[in-house]
C-alpha cells in the first residue's frame, strides 16, 4: 500500500468505517472538483469543444479508471483477488449511472402528460399539476420527454460493449488453475484492448465533432447558467468572450467583419445582436428573466432590472440603468420585453468589449487591465460584493491573508474586468483539475485495499462490496449534476442529465475497460467474470430499448430503479449456477 500508510487489516471494525468515509470523502471531493474544472474551461469559448469533446469524457472517468487500475497492481496473487473490487467497481458504476440518477432525474424532472395525446407539458404554467398524493396520475401521467439525443447515446452506448465479447469468448470455455487460464486468455485480451482504444478514440472523435459543430450547447448554457445563478462570474466575465466567439464564428460562415462596436450602431443607442448571438442570450437569460418577473406578465419593470443587475454582479450606476432603460423601453410603458431585456445585456457586454479595446490601445496593445476608461460601467471593487464569492476567492488564490487589505487588488472575481475573470477562470479551472487528479490516483489504492478488507470481514464477495460503495465514492458528482439540471423541467435540461449519464457508461465501456485488458495482457491476469459481465451488457441493452421512445413515465422511472438490484440478484444467481 502507498500513502496514506494504514494498514486497513490492522485496524477494529470502527476504524475500517472511518478509513472507508474518510477515503471515500476525499475521491467525492476530487470528483468534485474534477467536474467543477471541467464545466469552468466550458466557459472560454477558445477551449469548450476541446473541453466538451475530450476533457470532459476523459477526466469524468479517472475515479473509476483509478480504482481499476490499482485494483490489478501489487503482488500477482493478490492482484487476482483484489481484481474483483475493480470488477465491481465498473459493474457498479455503470449499473448504478444507468438506473439510480436516471430515475431520480425521471422523478425530479417529471411534468404532466397532456391528453389525448401524452404530450410532456413543457410549455405550460404550471409544468407539474399532477400531486404526489395523486399514485396513479403522477406514476402513469407524469414523466420527461425523451430527445434524439438521448436515443442515439443509447445506440452508441450498446456500441460500445462490443470488448466485453471478445473477453468472454475464451472465459466461458477456459477452466482449470488460474495462470492457465490466464495464459489462453491473453491475446483475446490484447484484442479487447485493441478494439477498447479504438472506440474510445472513436467515441472522442465522435464527441469533438459534436461540440465542433456546437450541438454540445445544451450542455455550455446549462454550465454557464449554472455558474451565473451561484455568483462564481458575473454576467459580462461569463459572456463577453462568448458573445465576441459566437459573433466572429457566425460573420467567417456569412462573409460578415466581425461584431461591429457601439458607435455602429443605430442613431438611438441601441443595439440587438445578430440571431446567432441572441438565440445564445435568450438560453441563458431565459430562465432569469421568468425569475425576475415577479407578476409574470412578460415584461421586467426598471426596479427589476435593476436587482438583476446587481444579483448578476454587474458594477452598473442606477443613473446608467435608467439610461439604457429609456433607450429600451421603445413604447415608453415602464416596462421591458424579453427580445428589449436580452438587447440591454448585449449592450453591456458590448460596453464591456469597447472598454478592454480602450484599455488595450493605451497600454500599447499589452492588453492591460488597469486604469479608468470612459464606460459608464463603474469599477469600484466593493460595490456589489457577493461576500461568499469574496471569500472563496480568498481561499483559493490568496497566499498571505494581509494582502486582503491592498485595495489596488480586487478581491472577489465578479468584480474583476472580464478578460481578468476568463484568466482567473482558467487559472482555477486546471488547478482544480490537477488537485482533483492527484487526490484520486493517491486516494485510489489505499480505497481498494478497505473495500477488500470490508468484504473480507464480513464474508462477501469483494465485487458486492465494490458494486455498492464504490460508486458513492466515485460517481457522486454525475448524480449531484444530473439533479440539478433533470430538476430544471425543460427538454434540453433533462437531455443534458440523460445523455451524460449515457456518456459516463460509454467511456467506462471503453476507457475503464481498455485497463482492464491492459492488466489481464500485460500482468497475466484472469478474467473470469461471466456473471458480471453478462449483466452489465445486459442493463445496458434494456436501457438503450427503453430510451427509444419519445417520453418516459414516472412508472418506468421506477421500473429503471429496481433495475440496480435486481442486477445484483442476477449475478449472485448466476454464480449459483456455476459461472464466474
Amino acid at each position: 500500500m502507498g500513502f496514506p500508510a494504514i494498514e486497513p487489516s490492522e485496524v477494529g471494525i470502527t476504524g475500517l468505517l472511518w478509513l472507508f468515509l474518510t477515503y471515500g470523502y476525499v475521491l467525492f471531493y476530487s470528483s468534485n472538483l474534477i467536474a467543477e474544472g471541467s464545466d469552468l474551461l466550458l466557459l472560454i469559448p477558445s477551449m469548450a469543444g476541446l473541453v466538451g469533446g475530450v476533457v470532459l469524457p476523459i477526466l469524468g472517468a479517472v475515479p473509476d479508471g483509478a480504482i481499476i487500475l490499482f485494483s490489478g497492481m501489487g503482488d500477482l496473487e493478490k492482484a487476482q483477488e483484489t481484481l474483483s473490487v475493480g470488477v465491481g467497481a465498473l459493474a457498479g458504476s455503470i449499473i448504478m449511472l444507468l438506473t439510480v440518477p436516471w430515475a431520480m432525474s425521471v422523478l425530479s424532472g417529471r411534468v404532466d402528460f397532456k391528453d389525448p395525446d401524452g404530450t410532456p407539458n413543457y410549455l405550460g404554467k404550471p409544468k407539474l399539476t399532477v400531486q404526489p398524493h395523486q399514485l396513479n396520475e403522477t406514476l402513469f401521467k407524469t414523466g420527461v420527454a425523451l430527445m434524439p439525443e438521448v436515443r442515439h447515446g443509447g445506440i452508441i452506448m450498446v456500441l460500445t460493449t462490443i470488448p466485453y465479447f471478445l473477453i468472454q469468448v475464451p472465459a466461458l470455455f477456459l477452466h482449470g488453475p488460474t495462470e492457465e487460464v490466464a495464459a489462453g486468455e491473453k491475446y483475446w485480451a490484447l484484442s479487447g484492448l485493441v478494439v477498447c482504444l479504438i472506440g474510445f478514440f472513436s467515441y472522442l472523435y465522435l464527441q469533438l465533432r459534436i461540440s465542433k459543430k456546437g450541438t454540445d450547447k445544451l450542455k455550455r448554457v446549462a454550465v454557464m447558467k449554472k455558474l451565473l445563478q451561484d455568483g462564481k462570474v458575473s454576467l459580462s466575465g461569463a459572456l463577453v468572450d462568448t458573445v465576441r466567439h459566437v459573433s466572429m464564428d457566425t460573420d467567417r460562415r456569412t462573409g460578415g467583419g466581425g461584431y461591429q462596436s457601439l458607435e455602429s450602431g443605430e442613431a438611438d443607442g441601441q443595439w440587438y445582436p445578430p440571431p446567432e448571438t441572441k438565440d445564445y442570450l435568450r438560453e441563458v437569460l431565459n430562465e432569469s428573466f421568468m425569475k425576475y418577473d415577479k407578476d409574470h406578465n412578460s415584461s421586467l419593470q426598471k426596479s427589476e432590472v435593476k436587482v438583476f443587475f446587481l444579483d448578476f454582479h454587474e458594477d452598473i450606476s442606477d443613473s446608467e440603468v435608467d439610461r439604457l432603460f429609456a433607450k429600451y423601453d421603445v413604447n415608453s410603458d415602464g416596462t421591458i420585453s424579453e427580445d428589449e431585456f436580452i438587447g440591454m445585456c448585449y449592450h453591456i457586454i458590448l460596453m464591456e468589449i469597447e472598454k478592454e479595446k480602450e484599455e488595450t490601445s493605451r497600454s500599447g496593445g499589452a492588453g492591460g487591465s488597469g486604469g479608468e476608461s470612459g464606460s459608464a460601467v463603474e469599477s469600484t471593487p466593493d460595490q456589489g460584493v457577493d461576500p461568499t464569492a469574496r471569500q472563496f476567492l480568498n481561499q483559493v488564490f490568496d497566499d498571505d491573508a494581509d494582502k486582503e487589505e491592498e485595495e489596488e487588488v480586487p478581491e472577489d472575481i465578479t468584480s474583476l474586468p472580464p478578460h481578468e475573470q476568463q484568466r482567473i477562470i482558467k487559472q482555477r479551472a486546471f488547478t482544480m483539475l490537477a488537485i482533483g487528479t492527484g487526490l484520486v490516483l493517491i486516494f485510489s489504492d489505499p480505497m481498494v485495499d478497505v473495500m477488500q478488507e470490508i468484504a473480507s470481514r464480513v464474508g462477501l464477495n469483494s465485487f458486492y462490496v465494490a458494486f455498492v460503495l464504490a460508486p458513492l465514492a466515485s460517481n457522486a458528482s454525475e448524480v449531484i449534476a444530473s439533479q440539478y439540471y433533470a430538476s430544471k423541467k425543460t427538454r434540453k435540461t433533462i437531455t443534458v442529465s440523460m445523455t451524460a449519464l449515457e456518456g459516463a457508461a460509454s467511456m467506462n465501456n471503453t476507457f475503464c475497460l481498455s485497463i482492464f485488458m491492459a492488466l489481464i495482457f500485460f500482468r497475466g491476469l484472469a478474467w473470469q467474470y461471466t456473471a458480471e459481465t453478462i449483466a452489465i451488457v445486459l442493463v445496458e441493452i434494456i436501457m438503450a430499448v427503453m430510451v427509444q421512445r419519445t417520453k418516459m413515465s414516472c412508472f418506468q422511472g421506477l421500473l429503471v430503479l429496481s433495475i440496480f438490484p435486481m442486477s445484483l440478484v442476477l449475478v449472485a444467481v448466476l454464480e449459483a449456477f456455476g459461472l464466474d
